[in-house]
């Protein structure tokens, strides 16, 4: 059946949220119809140099017009065309036809119900027009109002006890002052008045907050201020002399132990000095250290620490640390979703500070990893794992190590010598490294890898997604496990993008017959979701909390 060429006047679908433009008068000529007696599609010439194909009279049948039509599309056109053959009425729909160049374009399609004398609808009636700026212009609006609901307003980010910059972003301040024209940094160290308060987390938040407000009260606007540790906080004086910034230290440390108990550390830089943030940091706790020793408000350092002497003082530190048992560990029990059962537990290294009780790691690891003066904190780390999997028969492990003892090769033969000694059987342990770790010697960590697996032991990848080596990392290590950065899990039931983005990150390990943890788990529904994506472990405070593992603890957990 031919149908002439379309004379009515276009009749547009409901307003799209941008304006749409005049379109040519020879829009009206693309048009097609299909009548179901002889599953026949016959389409216009204009359609058909829309299209870049000249129809063909053999292959006009519906299989072939669906060859144009986006697939992602497919769904919608059949709706549209159902929808107007059994309403009877005129249906509108907007989709994307292909080209046979491979490109496509969007378009308006007005599918009329075509009628029978005896009322019955025999055909539908397609007139198209290309929509395509209209359409790439809202798909952009779109993407960028995306853009600013996804992407972090400020990478100034705030820690939650002081509103205070975290110590990450601090260190980078810090960088950029020693790009300037120099300046001081001050590191502070309080505590409660009265000891019997410093245990106690929420005493403890209370006094930093208090002392956040006392330092924006008496430090000026131009110089900044962070929590750099559990207890610490801390001022930088960019573009301050050396003698002003002596004089609002000390007048702050006054100010400062008039209320709560405080040590102080000072030190001062010049542009492009050779100590970095994190080495200024160092020797600013080191400085308030001596103030303590030395019961005095206040140490200053004229220059920084020669980097031989902050090493080998850092290195004292950790030697005398573990010496006097100030690490502990910490366990987190994993759930597996397959069996609804804790399979494994995670061993969490704690600093025991000297007032305020078991701290994270992560200032004291920091260091020492820059330092290089890690590799003992995570061997005594592997030791204890080791006594804790020979003590308790077929508990499975997974032990953090830092990314400069995977690639020591003083690691491997460590490990050996303890799976020896300890007679564990290599199964119950996993290793974990973190993904965002600085690597010092791939090919040693390779060596590493590859000789762990084969003794029996796994090899899990931390904070997966959070850096910039995931995906080569998959392909660099033998890596049986990942955990998902809790960052993409935690508010994962109200973030579309969190959800597109784990069911992605889930869908690659499947591919490379890896299996997955997701952590921060807080809630039911989290987890429902979780399962539906095809994760298969979880740990977060739902299944527990972090808890002190004396012997024979994790059985019972």
């Amino acid at each position: 059946m031919t149908v002439p060429e379309e004379r009515e006047r276009w009749t547009p679908a409901p307003p799209a949220a941008l304006p749409e433009p005049r379109q040519p008068i020879d829009d009206r000529a693309a048009w097609f119809t299909y009548t179901a007696a002889g599953d026949q599609i016959v389409w216009s010439a204009a359609l058909s140099a829309m299209i870049g194909r000249p129809p063909a009279e053999k292959e006009m049948t519906r299989q072939i017009l669906s060859r144009y039509v986006h697939r992602d599309d497919h769904a919608k056109a059949l709706g549209s065309i159902t929808d107007a053959w059994t309403s009877r009425n005129t249906v509108y729909t907007t989709v994307r036809l292909m080209r046979t160049d491979g490109g496509w374009f969007d378009v308006d399609c007005r599918l009329e119900p075509m009628m029978s004398p005896d009322g019955t609808v025999r055909g539908i009636r397609g007139t198209v027009r290309d929509v395509s700026s209209r359409e790439r212009a809202r798909r952009e609006s779109a993407r960028l109002t995306r853009r600013g609901e996804t992407v972090q307003a400020s990478l100034v980010e705030p820690d939650p006890a002081t509103g205070l910059l975290i110590r990450a972003r601090f260190a980078d301040e810090i960088d950029r002052a020693l790009r300037g024209s120099g300046g001081a940094l001050l590191v502070a160290r309080v505590q409660s008045l009265d000891p019997a308060e410093g245990a106690r987390p929420e005493h403890t938040a209370d006094l930093l907050h208090r002392v956040a407000r006392l330092l924006e009260e008496h430090v000026r606007p131009e110089h900044l201020l962070g929590r750099v540790g559990p207890n610490e906080v801390a001022v930088l004086y960019a573009e301050t002399s050396w003698r002003d910034a002596r004089e609002e230290a000390r007048a702050l440390m006054a100010a400062l132990r008039e209320q709560t108990m405080a040590w102080g550390g000072l030190v001062r830089f010049e542009r492009d000095a050779e100590a970095g943030s994190h080495g200024l940091l160092i020797d600013a706790e080191q400085a308030w250290r001596q103030s303590r020793e030395q019961d005095r408000p206040l140490t200053r350092l004229a220059n920084p620490v020669p980097v031989r002497d902050r090493q080998g003082s850092y290195r004292s530190r950790v030697a005398d640390a573990l010496g006097t048992d100030r690490f502990t560990l910490y366990s987190q029990p994993i759930l597996e979703l397959q069996t609804n059962k804790v399979t494994r537990h995670e061993l969490l290294l704690r600093v025991l500070d000297e007032a305020d009780g078991p701290q994270s790691p992560i200032q004291v690891l920091d260091a020492a990893e820059r330092l290089d003066a890690v590799f003992d904190i995570d061997l005594w780390v592997v030791e204890r794992a080791m006594r804790l999997a020979a003590e308790e028969p077929g508990l499975c492990l997974q032990v953090n190590l830092s990314g400069r003892s995977v690639g020591d090769p003083r690691l491997t033969t460590e490990v050996e010598k303890l799976l020896d000694r300890y007679g564990v059987d290599p199964a119950q342990l996993t290793f974990e490294i973190t993904e965002t770790a600085l690597i010092g010697n791939l090919s040693e960590a390779r060596r590493f890898a590859d000789r762990v697996r084969d003794l029996g032991c796994g090899l899990a990848l931390d904070d997966f997604g959070s850096g910039y080596a995931s995906f080569r990392y998959l392909r660099l290590f033998p890596i049986d496990l990942v955990k998902i950065d809790g960052e993409y899990v935690v508010d994962l039931v109200d973030s579309p993008q969190d959800q597109v983005l784990v069911r992605a990150l889930v869908q690659v390990c499947q591919a490379y017959g890896i299996h997955t943890v997701a952590e921060f788990v807080q809630d039911e529904a989290t987890l429902r979701m979780l399962r539906e994506l095809g994760v298969d472990y979880v740990q977060g405070y739902l299944i527990g909390r972090p808890s002190p593992v004396p012997p024979g603890r994790l059985r019972s957990a």
